[in-house]
């Protein structure tokens, strides 16, 4: 599948990356991820690899793209986390009061 990415064109595929990838030890993730096989590797490194052209030419979303594209399972950090709780509107005027001053 032809894929641009920083303003290049490459020509993927799902064995490609397979290929690719095969060898590579995962480096810790910290934002956005690709599984590969059995593995999660952060997007800027597989957009490393597969392009050979430094990180910072490319952002993390063209590389998602094309690996979802691929079908490649990119989950989303924004689900991953646990909800935040969400303070009442009491709770909320309290805090803005603040705690009373001790005598």
């Amino acid at each position: 599948m032809r894929c641009v990415i920083a303003r290049f064109p490459f020509d993927l595929t799902k064995n490609g990356v397979l290929h690719a990838m095969k060898g590579i030890t995962p480096e810790p993730v910290i934002g956005e991820s690709v599984i590969i096989g059995r593995r999660t590797y952060p997007v800027k490194q597989v957009g490393q690899v597969i392009t050979r052209q430094d990180r910072r030419d490319f952002s993390a979303g063209e590389v998602l793209r094309a690996m979802a594209r691929l079908g490649f399972t990119c989950p989303d950090r924004h689900r991953t986390t646990a909800p935040k709780h969400v303070a009442d509107p009491y709770q909320q005027a309290s805090a803005m009061l603040g705690a009373p001053a001790a005598l």
